[in-house]
């Protein structure tokens, strides 16, 4: 357990997210304890960066999931001008392909919202302190796929039109493909992910974050 220094300044923190109630909440929490401030909120990626400008908060709790542009996006647009930053990534998708891209563009921590509640605290203390946090279950989801072959930008193009339902055929004409290189994809697809067909290529896509309808 890492205490609170009571000393220190207090660690500022600020909270993005496009839900006012989990901004709320964030806050709400961060205003209990005597050694944190919650400075800012934003409820959109370029909110997000606009308002880092102005505070540089200490450490800073970021959206996965929003309109304008993703957190990652966000945090790397943040980071481009503050290398520094210290940025957690906040999100509901438990699979370790989003937290693997996380981690390569420099999130210090990575949390699953629903367990804010008993970790978010610790977190944001251990980020503070130069740790990298990540929960287990994301770690152990990591660990499973770390040889995991990364599908290319079209192959997830492709299988996200088949989540969605459609045939070769469609998947080839929204693409401006082949239906023929759209099988070839699909080859390629089900032996990366070593899946048995179309449709449990998909769920695993969709449990590991790759993908989502």
């Amino acid at each position: 357990m890492i205490d609170p220094a009571p000393t220190s300044p207090p660690i500022t923190v600020m909270a993005v997210d496009d839900h006012a109630l989990m901004r709320s909440g964030i806050a709400s929490v961060i205003d209990a304890e005597p050694d944190m401030r919650l400075v800012a909120e934003a409820s959109t990626g370029l909110e997000a960066v606009a308002r880092f400008r102005q505070h540089q908060p200490d450490v800073t709790l970021m959206d996965l999931r929003m309109r304008d542009m993703d957190g990652i996006e966000a945090m790397t647009a943040i980071r481009r001008e503050f290398p520094q930053a210290r940025i957690v990534i906040l999100t509901t998708f438990p699979g370790d392909f989003q937290a693997v891209r996380a981690m390569k563009a420099g999130a210090c921590g990575y949390l699953l919202k629903g367990l804010m509640r008993t970790e978010l605290i610790e977190t944001i203390r251990g980020v503070h302190a130069g740790q990298l946090m990540v929960p287990a279950v994301i770690e152990a989801a990591i660990a499973e796929h770390a040889g995991s072959r990364t599908l290319s930008l079209r192959e997830t193009q492709v299988l996200r039109l088949v989540a969605l339902g459609h045939a070769n055929k469609e998947v080839a004409e929204s693409l401006s493909l082949t239906e023929e290189t759209v099988k070839v994809h699909m080859r390629t697809i089900l032996g990366k992910l070593s899946a048995k067909d179309r449709t449990h290529a998909v769920t695993i896509a969709l449990k590991r974050g790759i993908i989502e309808l």
